[in-house]
């Protein structure tokens, strides 16, 4: 799928209303697996091409990074495939799990992390009071392992950057004097600091909102409360203007307590957990987001600045390539972050606003470089990778791992921030849209809120929806229409929540490489079966993204050769006892230039009953039509048996890549 063209999205008015044209959007984002998406995700149009294409391009993350797990559920990644770091044989990784769930919230313990807070925050937009409360005890058990790195003399939680996702930072950097940086550097951090105040808050809240909890709500809030003072009285550094590290190491390079010697991007996540009071002095660290000498490069915000003495000094080598460190490259991670905290300081912090320190014209300018940081200025296609060259926008480290990197959030920076849904716990919808004039129009609508369907619009002139002004809408009917972008309150009487998806459980996925069952099989030797039934699936182009089984070259060419049908082939998965299945989910990859091509028919076979050893067709068998770069969906009569084999024929001289076959 080459997401490389903005693409003109289409608008109807019907009955006053500008409503978006779902099917031709999600089909020419999506192709053939735009199915998946329907009912899925709020949509999106504006002036700007570059924020349409990337909001689309990040659903498409989401979508592959959606894990299927069989019984356990789904999970979403951080990588596309697996590494040897994730928690195995989930493939997770929490340091960006806060942003997964933001992410989705509009739609129908490894590192530091403000999961509660994510969790929480979900809850503002849903209202599934159920969801939110059933994770409350989980909650406080992450929470309460943090205890082992919270220096009781100092009021405050202290972590080394790599288990905060920030290896060869400042702190990490000098505590080696200069000579790496990849691990040590303890230190006081600004972030882990907010995470645990986001999520202390976010605990009470909850226990709060179930009820027969005073303690626990007392407690947390108290403990909010108390890292609030500290983090401000500690970690504000006048000098700088900025909230920065104190060092926890004590070593011949550094010393216990004292601050670090610079400033890092990470010293504005307090922001993005309301943390800081609203006061003209924290204000001013706004201005070095935008100083081009301090944290804002050409092509994206540093996450060291340049005056610091290890500035982009690459460390550490995969081979020849670079490995990420954030010394000063632009990192989506913290590029996130940022938004975030200035979505809320341009919200509700009237006091900062107020000094003309940073505006929503910068908002605007700030999102719309993040989302050409998406495209590759190499090859013009949406590929968002692990950081990147603050001058150039290029990646920088580019390893085959690297494509399509779910470690960051975007499509929540459009709903909450430039669009302007301001999720509340009162029953009110809150609008207040975070954009200048360059965009002269936009439309979102199928937002979930509070169980209610929500679209919010904005035509400067009238000319594109034949409304000027912005516009509200509750459930298909304008609630609001006016010609400024003044701030909306609305109140807002909860409905229940959408209903949940309901997934089948499939039988066939194999969690990791080395389980025994389920496994896979094929009629071709030595095949290396595990990425068609891994629970994943994706159709991206990049060749280094590949995912699934792969026919062989060899064959594909012998076809061609000689000019005739080519066999079949099979891909056989053996569950390891007798299972009940009655249907299938298959999802074939498609793209001409690299000789892959969906099969010219299919069949699925199961052993004949009795004991036979030989195959037999499976009896009822609703075959839907082969679909390329999409789900092919089959049904039969439901059967015992503990092996079944896609039967599938390739276009001649074209090679076949399974990349999910999913039995339920």
């Amino acid at each position: 799928m080459k997401l490389a063209t903005s693409l003109a999205l289409s608008s109807v008015v019907h009955q006053g209303l500008a409503l978006l044209d779902s099917k031709a959007i999600l089909s020419k984002y999506f192709g053939n697996d735009a199915p998946w998406y329907q009912d899925r995700i709020p949509l999106f149009e504006s002036s700007d091409a570059d924020l349409t294409d990337t909001y689309y391009y990040r659903w498409s993350i989401f979508r592959a990074h959606q894990r299927d797990l069989g019984a356990y559920g789904f999970i979403s990644t951080e990588f596309l495939n697996d590494v040897s770091w994730q928690t195995k044989p989930w493939a997770s990784l929490n340091d960006a799990t806060g942003f997964h769930l933001l992410e989705a919230r509009c739609n129908r313990r490894q590192f530091s992390e403000s999961m509660a807070s994510a969790v929480w925050d979900g809850y503002l937009v849903d209202g599934s009071v159920p969801d939110v409360i059933k994770r409350l005890d989980a909650m406080q058990v992450v929470y309460e392992a943090w205890k082992d790195s919270y220096d009781t003399s100092k009021g405050l939680y202290w972590v080394e950057p790599l288990r905060d996702a920030t290896e060869y930072t400042i702190s990490s950097i000098d505590a080696s004097g200069g000579l790496d940086g990849f691990t040590g550097g303890e230190a006081f951090r600004p972030t882990i600091n907010s995470y645990q105040y986001a999520n202390a808050r976010a605990i009470a809240n909850i226990a709060a909102l179930k009820g027969g909890f005073d303690s626990t709500v007392s407690t947390y809030n108290g403990r909010a409360q108390a890292l609030k003072q500290r983090v401000q009285d500690a970690l504000w550094n006048s000098t700088f203007e900025h909230f920065i590290d104190r060092f926890k190491v004590n070593n011949q390079h550094v010393a216990y307590w004292d601050f670090i010697r610079g400033r890092e991007l990470a010293g504005m996540v307090p922001w993005t957990h309301d943390l800081p009071d609203d006061k003209v002095e924290y204000a001013q660290a706004w201005s070095h987001v935008l100083n081009s000498s301090q944290l804002s490069g050409p092509a994206g915000l540093r996450t060291g600045e340049p005056s610091y003495q290890y500035y982009m000094r690459q460390y550490r080598y995969e081979g020849k390539n670079p490995e990420c460190q954030w010394n000063g490259p632009v990192w989506p991670f913290q590029y996130t972050q940022v938004l975030s905290g200035l979505a809320n300081f341009l919200d509700h912090y009237p006091t900062g606003t107020q000094t003309g320190v940073i505006t929503q014209k910068d908002y605007t300018a700030m999102l719309r470089k993040y989302a050409k940081l998406h495209r590759n200025p190499s090859t013009g296609i949406l590929d968002l990778e692990e950081d990147y060259h603050p001058d150039t926008g290029l990646p920088i480290v580019g390893l085959k791992r690297s494509h399509h990197y779910f470690h960051s959030g975007f499509n929540d920076l459009i709903i909450s921030g430039l669009v302007g849904l301001r999720p509340s716990a009162s029953d009110v919808l809150v609008v207040n849209p975070l954009f200048d004039t360059s965009i002269s129009f936009f439309r979102a609508e199928r937002i979930p809120y509070h169980g209610h369907d929500i679209a919010i619009q904005w035509d400067a002139s009238g000319a594109h929806y034949g409304t000027r002004g912005l516009v509200v809408e509750i459930d298909g009917k304008v609630a609001v229409s006016q010609l400024d972008v003044s701030k909306i309150s609305i109140p807002l009487t909860r409905a229940p929540p959408p209903a949940p998806f309901t997934s089948r459980i499939a039988k066939s996925i194999q969690l990791n490489a080395s389980m025994p069952y389920p496994r896979g099989t094929a009629s071709v030797a030595n095949s290396n079966t595990y990425a068609a039934i891994d629970g994943r699936v994706w159709f991206f182009d990049t060749p280094d993204a590949a995912n699934g089984w792969d026919s062989p070259v060899a064959a594909a060419a012998a076809a061609a050769a000689t000019n005739s049908t080519a066999a079949e082939m099979w891909f056989e998965i053996d569950f390891g006892a007798q299972v009940n299945i009655s249907s299938a989910e298959i999802a074939f990859f498609a793209n001409k230039e690299q000789g892959f091509a969906a099969p010219s028919k299919y069949r699925l076979q199961v052993l004949a009953q009795g004991g036979s050893s030989s195959w037999e067709d499976v009896q009822g068998a609703v075959y839907g039509g082969v679909v390329a770069n999409g789900v092919t969906q089959a049904e039969w009569k439901a059967v015992q048996g503990q092996r079944i084999r896609l039967v599938f024929t390739p276009v001649v001289g074209k090679r076949v890549r399974l990349v999910e076959f999913k039995v339920f």
